[in-house]
């Protein structure tokens, strides 16, 4: 089974929610464990927080996701100034009060995690997560 959909959203606080619920609702058909869920839910939130911080006055951004058996991806996408990416990175946050803290976490919660500049102007950010485990060797002794 594969699910892809993509959703405009206004920038506005109150969208974050709906993308979460969103999310859960589609992962809940893969029946991904909560542990996972949870992970992926979060980073998601800190990818909205981010465009909520950085979009600046333009009126919506996109979350595209796609899911099958194995994987989630996920790219959220605005037309605002963006932010750069390795300054936030090289320089981790002294005060707990400074960003880039959400992309610490979203490096933590997802196994691939991508920042691009589209060639239209917009800023896409992407999350990738297994779904399941990756199968454990197994040594044979002879």
């Amino acid at each position: 089974m594969h699910i892809e959909f993509s959703v405009r959203f206004p920038v506005d606080a109150r969208s974050v929610p709906a993308v979460r619920g969103l999310l859960r609702q589609a992962l809940a058909v893969f029946r991904v464990n909560h542990g996972r869920v949870d992970e992926i839910v979060l980073a998601v939130t800190e990818a909205c927080a981010n465009v909520l911080q950085h979009a600046g006055e333009h009126a919506e951004y996109l979350v595209d996701v796609a899911i099958d058996e194995q994987v989630c991806r996920i790219s959220v996408v605005d037309r605002g100034a963006g932010f750069d990416v390795a300054q936030v990175s090289a320089e981790p946050p002294r005060d707990p009060l400074d960003g880039g803290r959400g992309l610490l976490l979203m490096r933590a919660l997802v196994d691939r995690l991508d920042f691009r500049a589209d060639e239209d102007g917009g800023h896409r950010v992407i999350l990738e997560k297994r779904l399941v485990d990756e199968p454990k060797l197994r040594l044979v002794s002879r």
